[in-house]
This record gives C-alpha cells, sequence and structure tokens, in this order.
C-alpha cells in the first residue's frame, strides 16, 4: 500500500457497524470544531492571552489516528495542537481552562495553547517551535521498544517542519535503530503566510525513500478512508516496529493564528478549501444514509456538552506562581 491514495467507496451501502463508527468520527470532529469556534470568541473578547492557532478543517487527522491508539501510545503535538490532544482523550473543560490561564487547566495555566501536555494519556507536549516535537517522539518510540511493548510514537508535524534539520535527523535515526514511530505531515499548503512549495524544494515521499521509510499518502477530506490507512499503520508498527510515514492533505480553514486575516490568500483559494471541510462532507455522507435525526443529536449535545466544559474552566483561579515549581530543591 506504500505510496497509494485510499479512498472510502461512497457507493457502498454502508452497515450498520459502519454508519456508527461514522457518528463517532463525526462526534469527535464536532467537539473539536465547536471548541475551537468558542476559543474564536473567547479570543475576541481578549479572555485568552498569548498566541494561538487553530485546526479548522484538519479535525479529520487527529480523530482518525486517535481512534487506533491507546492511552500507552504517546504523541507529540504541534503548535496548532487543540485537536491533536482532544482527539487523543484531553478534558476540553481542562484545555480552555489553561487558554484562560487558569489553575485548573491541564498545565494549570502555565503552558497555553502552544503548550499543551497530559502524560497521564500519552500526550508528551505540544511545542511552538517547529519540529521540535519530532525528536521527542523519537525519544519515546526507542523507550517503548526498550520496553519490549508493543506500544506505539506518533509524532504529529506540518508541512512546514520539512526543511527543518531535526526533521532529518529523526528520519535517520527511526531507520537505522527500527524504532515503533508513525510520522503524520498534516500538509495544508501553507508554512504559515506563504505556499509550502516556496519554502521546500523536495517532497516528503521523496526523503521517505532516501531513508528507506515506507510512504503513504490520502486526502484528509476523507475521515473515514484515513481511519482505514491509519488503522492499517498502527497495526503495521505494532507488530513489526518499523516507523511509517502518512503525509495527509488537508486544508486550512482559518488563518495562520487567531487574528490573521489572510490578506496573502486568494479569494478562489478559500472557497475551494471549505468545499473539502471533512465535517462538511462526513454530514453529507450521513444524510445520504438517512442519519439526520442522529446528526442533530450530536450537534445538541456536542453545544451542551463545550458550554458545560467553557462554565466548569472559569471556575478556576489565577495561578499563584512560585519558584518550587520550576526549581528542584
Amino acid at each position: 500500500m506504500s505510496g497509494d491514495k485510499f479512498l472510502s467507496d461512497p457507493n457502498l451501502a454502508p452497515t450498520r457497524t459502519e454508519t456508527a463508527t461514522w457518528l463517532n468520527y463525526y462526534r469527535a470532529m464536532q467537539r473539536i470544531r465547536n471548541l475551537e469556534e468558542r476559543l474564536i470568541e473567547l479570543n475576541e473578547d481578549g479572555a485568552i492571552p498569548g498566541f494561538m492557532h487553530l485546526s479548522l478543517g484538519q479535525e479529520s487527522v487527529p480523530v482518525a489516528l486517535s481512534a487506533h491508539l491507546r492511552d500507552e501510545d504517546t504523541i507529540t503535538l504541534t503548535h496548532r495542537s487543540h485537536a491533536q490532544a482532544i482527539a487523543k482523550g484531553m478534558a476540553p473543560s481542562a484545555l480552555l481552562a489553561e487558554l484562560l490561564g487558569l489553575d485548573n487547566g491541564i498545565c494549570r495555566g502555565r503552558g497555553g495553547s502552544m503548550h499543551l501536555a497530559d502524560t497521564s494519556i500519552g500526550i508528551l507536549g505540544a511545542n511552538g517551535i517547529v519540529g521540535a516535537g519530532l525528536p521527542i517522539a523519537a525519544g519515546s518510540a526507542l523507550a517503548h521498544k526498550l520496553d519490549r511493548s508493543d506500544n506505539i510514537s506518533t509524532a504529529y508535524f506540518g508541512d512546514g517542519a520539512l526543511a527543518e534539520g531535526v526533521f532529518h535527523e529523526c528520519f535517520n535515526l527511526c531507520a537505522l535503530w527500527t524504532l515503533p514511530c508513525l510520522f503524520v505531515c498534516e500538509n495544508n499548503g501553507w508554512s504559515e503566510y506563504s505556499p509550502s512549495d516556496s519554502q521546500f524544494r523536495g517532497s516528503l515521499k521523496q526523503l521517505a525513500a532516501a531513508f528507506g521509510i515506507d510512504y503513504h499518502f490520502i486526502d484528509g477530506a476523507d475521515v473515514v478512508a484515513l481511519a482505514e490507512i491509519a488503522g492499517q499503520l498502527v497495526s503495521s508498527i505494532r507488530s513489526t516496529s518499523n516507523p511509517q510515514i502518512l503525509e495527509v492533505s488537508v486544508v486550512r480553514l482559518h488563518g495562520h493564528h487567531a487574528g490573521d486575516t489572510q490578506a496573502y490568500r486568494d479569494a478562489d483559494d478559500l472557497a475551494a478549501a471549505k468545499l473539502r471541510d471533512p465535517i462538511t462532507l462526513l454530514r453529507a455522507r450521513l444524510l445520504e444514509a438517512g442519519l439526520q435525526s442522529s446528526i442533530e443529536k450530536i450537534d445538541t449535545a456536542v453545544g451542551k456538552e463545550i458550554n458545560a466544559a467553557l462554565a466548569t474552566a472559569r471556575t478556576g483561579s489565577a495561578p499563584n506562581f512560585s519558584l518550587t515549581e520550576v526549581y528542584a530543591t
């Protein structure tokens, strides 16, 4: 399956089990979308300190991957981390409190949007430095191998990381030592404010071949097909310990960061991106399967869940910073 593009067949009538799975994907993506849309409102109200980068349009990737990961499997996140964290199991209230800078946040208000972490469920941390999660993921993969477990490490990264030196070093080590690491590239076509092809000369597929690592590509607009290949790759890594590379073509529906007006982006490009929204496309598939009532129930339930999570988050207090939390005594 190396290098192939996997697409599920929309012409085949889904089974009851399949539609239940599709509804789970829809619910998971809607939780992320609803939460981030709420974050936009909070940011506009001045309630969130610091920078914030959103995953609107890219929710299918962590949802599809996390469907096959355990708490013991480790992941490293990018600066665009909310979707990746929630999909792996981080509580929305803990994430919201963290971004509000409150003590009941997942990092007690110290980390903010770009430094989310929860080691109890394998989230080793987000990072504001491009590609900085890759060596952490590689080290975790080495630990899994030394422990003789079948746990795996997953490194999320964007196409902007391809030119980073540490990226090549991690590929080399994982290939040399056959480390159980899944490299997942969320390629949205933009490196901050510039088209990706203006930032890097080669391609991820070429790099994979250079290091002898199996490479796979898929359109992230189809979360069902993406989850299928994700399951195959996770299973393969568990059984062989060989690293794998998965490049997912996604769309960025929002700017690089909150407040980015995207004046540099062509209007036709934005319009085309909306047509590949994975939530909209899955919703259409569910409607064709006669599941409108189920969709409406999920939308209502998710809205109530995020409202409740935000109310819980706001009960927190401001952090009481102490040097004892920074330095060992």
